[in-house]
């Protein structure tokens, strides 16, 4: 490590000798020039680098003075200090040492903190280095290192120009006293590459000296933690019960326990007690007959003797007791099984390593648990990413095939509407099938927002104003019984959503509010600016530091139990009954929130009540309004224009339903089912097209594709895309191609008409 004390002397010794040189030639200068006012200018800067000299030595020198009694000051401090300390400058030379450091090196000359630290540790330079690069950053920095002596703990602190390092040895207290079971069990230090960094005295007698590879030690690698594996001991080869342990820096701890611990009733199982493994003795019949400190810790207070095992943890896929039975009769093909246990407080899964032991010529089975929990959680999160991701691949996919029939079923109702007033006996069936398609058309809508594959508009907007325009519809909504109160921060900043979106949003956190709340009760709505200066880990994502308003929808409902509490987002989860509710409003608000850019989080207790957070980014800076895609105004246009219109549609009911809305408003239409058909009718030279029309997703060549080839030779001809897709989906190819807009289905006649018109005009 580099000396920086040493870089800074030398910087100011540069310094003095720097501005000592300037002195002398400004006033050598001085002496030779024969311009009076040259001589005076030279005469002052030679005076001012003087005196600058000067400060800068007597600045170095109260420096020393006051290094010198600092270090004089923590020597005063540590020399009674029973644990041995030493302090020692940035290159590791040792200036002072207490009475204990020179009683633990009376042999060795103590230059270094390498070689005060050499007699307890094999490797003290990289214990060094690492803990005073951590000790630079922070100002101080500890490890705790298991030694042949004991578990030490090293500790270094910058203190002034150096580092004050402190040994002090851990004590652990147990039933049988400190670290009592490495005594009576072969204890192996193993490093990150395999080597046997440290054997203690158990395990220089079982195998006969000290050892510094793995494969000396066991007939075949690797060996895992809870295997029975065949050691080559100083009598010969012996199975032997493996347990590992974390011990820190990359390191394991590893122990050989005996395969039979129970020959002698509860002296040899006396030694697992302190072990930091937890282990199991069991029963043929699944009984729980021992155990140690460690698993009584992991299980519980439910760990008891004779209790069934099948009490304490339950199989995730398969009976316990069948696993058992599988091991006694050595039919056992998966010897670790991850079970979770039954406990109240918290959800804990456990690894289970099983052994066949004989105890007293009786078949027992020694458990081997780690905890399995982080895992075991991770696993579930990936395993519920994967699930939301293919149901909204489905979603989308379903509501692009819906979205072709209600285009068809409302685009045909449209067409007899037209034939039909209000005195017509079928007019009001009509209107059924039109009301019940639009329905439809906002289940489909929900899908698709779930899967995050609908078309957004978003707006600056201010949940201020979001709020006060929707809270006499909220009002409504929640009844009389629930008192709704709106709460803003007075520096609301803006944000960027759908405005309509959001408020359908809104709408369902509210509705569901309400239904938890069929006494009666209050709905708060919360809005607050928060600033994140570090990512915010909460559930199965990570918000990026940055600034965010918050909203907050909370009641005083029955709350939403534990075990329900991951799925409210999924589709069709719903813990309403039958007929209440479709399960799509929370999914569907998951949905819109995360396409917005946002975050929507759930806090609940049951009888207590439900708390639902959105963070929405703040906008960085309010960007000029665009002007939107032009979309289908709300008045019908009545003066239509003669025109071509080539109409590209693969579902033929579309493609009837498009045609026919075209002609009525005098619209000439050339049909084509695919885009090869619709090339192929454009080789026709004189024939004059003053629209395309045309599905996005087609079999073979797609509807963006086939038009860039068609502007190639007829350019400057408007485009009017139309998909059961999301815009966002094609967003990219779409904006690549000039004069063209979106027209989502389902779609009505009027929609398609005025569409067609605005792009002709």
């Amino acid at each position: 490590m580099s000396n920086r004390t040493g870089k800074n002397t030398l910087s100011r010794r540069s310094r003095v000798l720097f501005l000592v040189a300037a002195a002398l030639v400004a006033l050598i200068a001085a002496y030779l020039s024969t311009y009076y006012a040259l001589t005076v200018i030279l005469i002052s800067a030679g005076s001012a680098f003087s005196s600058v000299a000067i400060l800068v030595v007597a600045a170095d020198i109260i420096r020393k003075n006051r290094s010198r009694k600092d270090q004089q000051a923590i020597t005063d401090f540590i020399v009674h200090d029973a644990s041995p300390s030493v302090f020692a400058t940035e290159d590791g030379g040792v200036t002072a040492m207490n009475m204990a450091a020179k009683t633990l090196n009376q042999d060795n000359a103590v230059l270094t903190v390498a070689a005060f630290l050499a007699p307890q540790f094999a490797n003290p330079s990289s214990i060094v280095c690492r803990l005073q690069a951590r000790a630079e950053g922070t100002g101080a920095a500890r490890e705790d290192i298991l030694t042949r002596s004991g578990q030490m703990r090293l500790s270094a602190h910058r203190v002034s120009d150096g580092y004050l390092w402190r040994l002090e040895t851990i004590q652990h207290k147990g039933a049988l006293g400190p670290r009592s079971h490495e005594k009576g069990l072969p204890m192996l230090m193993i490093g990150r590459s395999g080597t046997i960094l440290f054997m203690n005295d158990a395990a220089c007698v079982l195998l006969g000296s000290r050892i510094k590879s793995l494969d000396r030690v066991f007939e075949t690698l690797p060996v895992s933690h809870g295997d029975v594996a065949e050691v080559t001991t100083a009598q010969g080869g012996e199975l032997m019960l493996v347990a590992k342990m974390d011990a820190g820096a990359g390191r394991k701890a590893m122990y050989l326990l005996p395969n039979s611990p129970g020959r002698s009733n509860n002296s040899s199982w006396q030694v697992f007690q302190d072990l930091p493994i937890p282990l199991i003795r069991i029963a043929p019949d699944g009984a729980v007959l021992m155990y140690n400190q460690m698993a009584s810790r992991l299980v519980g207070n439910a760990l008891q003797p004779d209790a069934p095992l099948t009490n304490l943890m339950e199989g995730l896929g398969r009976s316990i007791n069948d696993w058992l039975t599988d091991t006694l009769e050595g039919r056992l093909v998966q010897k670790s099984e991850f079970l979770r246990l039954k406990r109240d407080e918290r959800e804990v899964f456990v690894q289970v390593t099983l052994n066949l032991v004989s105890d007293q010529g009786k078949p027992a089975l020694i458990a081997v648990l780690n905890d399995a929990t982080e895992l075991k959680t991770l696993e579930a999160q990936f395993v519920q990413s994967q699930k939301m991701q293919a149901i909204g691949q489905l979603a989308g996919g379903v509501a692009h095939d819906f979205n072709n029939l209600l285009t068809a079923i409302s685009g045909h109702c449209d067409l007899l509407l037209l034939r039909h007033d209000q005195g017509d006996p079928d007019y009001s069936d009509l209107i059924q099938i039109n009301q019940n398609a639009n329905r439809a058309a906002a289940l489909v809508g929900q899908l698709l927002a779930f899967s995050r594959k609908q078309t957004l508009r978003p707006e600056t907007l201010n949940l201020r104003d979001t709020l006060a325009d929707l809270t006499h519809l909220l009002n409504r909504l929640v009844g009389e019984k629930v008192v709704l109160s709106v709460c803003h921060d007075p520096l609301l900043k803006p944000i960027r959503a759908d405005k309509r979106q959001l408020e359908q949003v809104l709408m369902n956190l509210v509705v569901n509010a309400r239904d938890a709340m069929p006494e009666g009760g209050e709905i708060k709505i919360t809005t607050e600016c928060l600033g994140l200066a570090s990512p915010l880990r909460r559930d199965r994502v990570t918000v990026p530091p940055g600034e965010y308003v918050t909203l907050q929808v909370a009641d005083a409902g029955c709350g939403i139990p534990a075990d329900k509490l991951q799925k409210v987002f999924e589709p069709f989860f719903t813990t309403k009954r039958t007929g209440e509710g479709t399960g799509l409003g929370l999914s569907t608000a998951y949905g819109i929130i995360k396409q917005s850019g946002g975050f929507i989080f759930i806090d609940s207790k049951v009888g207590v009540g439900t708390i639902f957070t959105l963070y929405f980014p703040v906008m960085a800076q309010i960007a000029a309004s665009t002007p939107e895609k032009p979309i289908a105004p709300a008045a019908p246009i009545v003066n239509f224009d003669d025109g071509i219109v080539l109409l590209v549609e693969d579902e033929a009911p579309v493609r009837a339903f498009a045609s026919r809305a075209l002609r009525l408003r005098g619209y000439t239409v050339l049909e084509a089912e695919s885009a090869e058909v619709a090339l192929k009718t454009l080789e026709d030279e004189t024939l004059n097209i003053d629209v395309f029309v045309t599905d996005v997703i087609m079999p073979g060549m797609d509807g963006p594709s086939w038009v860039r080839e068609a502007l190639k030779d007829r350019p400057g001809v408007p485009v009017v895309f139309v998909s059961g897709y999301a815009e966002d989906s094609f967003g990219a190819a779409q904006m690549s191609i000039p004069n063209s807009v979106f027209l989502p289905k389902p779609f009505s006649l009027t929609d398609l008409t005025n569409t067609v018109h605005r792009q002709m005009r």
